[in-house]
């Protein structure tokens, strides 16, 4: 019988309950036990693939195809294992099940009503999720904050889960506890009163996560324990940390993982995360980039969603960015990272030359015509100026556009997203994506999930992999046009990798006689990235980068 253990948030959004649900998965993993993780979204989208990416942050992949949240990402990176689509679910996924049983008659003709059927439909995922994982213990993250209208049915279902099987459910709540720069104190009302909505709801903490600008003084942790019904063991400070990955070593300093196993009934065991640690202790080296005489690298990301507002939102690409991460640690060296944005290279060309001081440059993955035009421009100064350049998705496709344009002498070379009438599309739609489209199937039609991929000896990306077959995730309507792969492979580009029939073209790169590190990529390897094991492709980014320094 699996446990389960519902991570829900207080006083506001974006302190990192997914963070916190990921900590917490490794924590019970490093103890021997069998974790897996879920996360529900209170959006009515039935799935992320139709969010807005400067709303919503990044859509991570999964490996059969299912567009999730960005915190699938951190589960999947922290617990080291490749998540199923029923780990995730939002609002509208549980709603359009629930209607298609109705319309199916498998409720017997009874009413079916808001409650008890809906949070029902959220038990049975939970419980479908960890039989798949045969999980002894399912963490589970409940978007939102405590006291929205939106999440009140998962709160619902936890609660009656809870009710179910008392001994095996945990409530874990992560709340903001501020310190107000006029008042210069730790206040702890705020995190009270979230309590009492999670009591409204029939819920109450086990362990309370408290997040602060610092640790929590024994003062405020008795203060906690006091007014909101708990001991002051089970309120664990969370104070902001050098990077994501302390989080976990955080927490076990106040005895997390004990707690937990007390809380549901389990016999404590022995942690081990000594490579954790190890990793750990690496990431702080691109903290301290350059200093000390210690070796950096400095990479920049020409993208086109950072802006949101006033705002940089780097979430946007956030697999991206840990990616670079794993990769900089397992090479030890520290990383300078800059977010650069590509519309500016269509207002200025001049400022192209900005692009000289870095190592290497990333353009991630994206659609849409906005910025196109600079991410070309940028992809040409770096290919002639022979910075290490590493393409994704888009940025593959971008660059072939670019490649075909300046050197296969195909001028009017373009990419049929941007311009469908073009009369040298060198990308293309796919042919069954079009039929997509010509019916309206937008949303979860792409190409998604993972495939494999043969690889060209004595090429960039199979030095890099070892081998000679791998699997990778997608994400996209567009291809190489097969039309245009001769001539622009006797102009000099390389598809070193191909799907298994030869039919699609996964990866393109530059001889290293020809430039020191130019290779696109048309899946997202920063999807299969974890930091005790960093992407092939990223670390030979990163070492190609290092031989080029400024």
């Amino acid at each position: 019988m699996a446990k389960y253990i519902f991570v829900a948030g207080g006083v506001m959004s974006g302190i990192g309950k997914g963070i916190a649900t990921a900590s917490i998965g490794r924590i019970l993993k490093s103890r021997g036990f069998c974790v897996t993780a879920i996360k529900i979204d209170p959006y009515i989208n039935v799935d992320a693939g139709t969010m807005n990416p400067t709303e919503h942050g990044e859509v991570f992949v999964l490996d059969d195809g299912y567009e999730t949240d960005q915190d699938m990402g951190n589960y999947e990176r922290f617990l080291d294992e490749a998540l199923p689509s029923i780990n995730y679910m939002t609002t509208g996924r549980v709603y359009q099940e629930v209607i298609r049983r109705e319309r199916n008659l498998e409720y017997n003709g009874k009413n079916v009503q808001v409650v008890p059927d809906v949070p029902l439909e959220v038990i049975k995922r939970i419980e479908a999720a960890g039989t798949a994982a045969k999980a002894d213990i399912v963490v589970i993250e409940i978007g939102g904050t405590i006291g929205e209208y939106e999440n009140i049915l998962f709160l619902e279902a936890a609660r009656m889960l809870k009710h179910q099987k008392p001994s095996d459910v945990a409530m874990v709540m992560l709340s903001y506890v501020p310190i107000p720069s006029n008042i210069g104190e730790m206040k702890t009302k705020p995190t009270q009163h979230a309590s009492r909505e999670l009591n409204s709801v029939g819920l109450q903490a086990d362990i309370i996560l408290a997040r602060a600008l610092v640790p929590l003084d024994q003062k405020r942790k008795e203060k906690i324990a006091t007014f909101c019904n708990i001991s002051p063991q089970r309120v664990i400070s969370a104070p902001d940390v050098q990077s994501i990955y302390d989080v976990p070593l955080n927490f076990e300093k106040d005895g997390l993982g004990d707690i937990l196993c007390d809380v549901l009934g389990l016999g404590r065991k022995a942690a081990d995360l000594s490579k954790w640690q190890e990793f750990v202790a690496k990431t702080h080296a691109y903290r301290q980039a350059g200093k000390n005489g210690s070796k950096k690298v400095t990479i920049a990301v020409v993208g086109k969603y950072f802006m949101s507002g006033d705002y940089v939102l780097s979430d946007v690409y956030i697999s991206v960015i840990e990616a670079l991460k794993h990769a900089v640690a397992d090479q030890n060296v520290g990383l300078e990272l800059s977010y650069l944005d590509s519309e500016e290279y269509e207002k200025d060309a001049g400022k192209l030359e900005e692009l000289k001081k870095y190592d290497g440059v990333l353009v991630p993955g994206g659609f849409g015509s906005r910025g196109v035009e600079g991410i070309i421009s940028a992809i040409k100064f770096v290919r002639e100026n022979n910075i290490a350049y590493l393409g994704l998705c888009y940025g593959m496709q971008l660059m072939v556009v670019e490649y075909a344009r300046n050197v296969a002498g195909i001028v009017d070379a373009h990419t049929a997203e941007i311009t469908p009438d073009a009369k040298n599309t060198v990308i293309d739609i796919m042919p069954q994506q079009k039929e997509k489209m010509a019916r309206g199937e937008y949303g979860g039609s792409m190409r998604l999930g993972g495939y494999p991929c043969k690889l060209r000896p004595d090429t960039v990306a199979r030095q890099a992999y070892g081998s000679g077959e791998i699997r990778e995730r997608h994400r996209h309507r567009y291809e190489v046009n097969p039309e245009f792969i001769q001539p622009l492979s006797s102009a000099g580009l390389v598809f070193s990798g191909t799907s298994p029939d030869g039919s699609l073209m996964e990866i393109a790169e530059l001889p290293e006689a020809v430039h020191p590190f130019m290779l696109g990529t048309q899946f997202h390897p920063e999807f299969l990235s974890h930091p005790l094991l960093p992407h092939p492709l990223f670390v030979a980014f990163i070492k190609a980068a290092t031989k080029n320094p400024v």
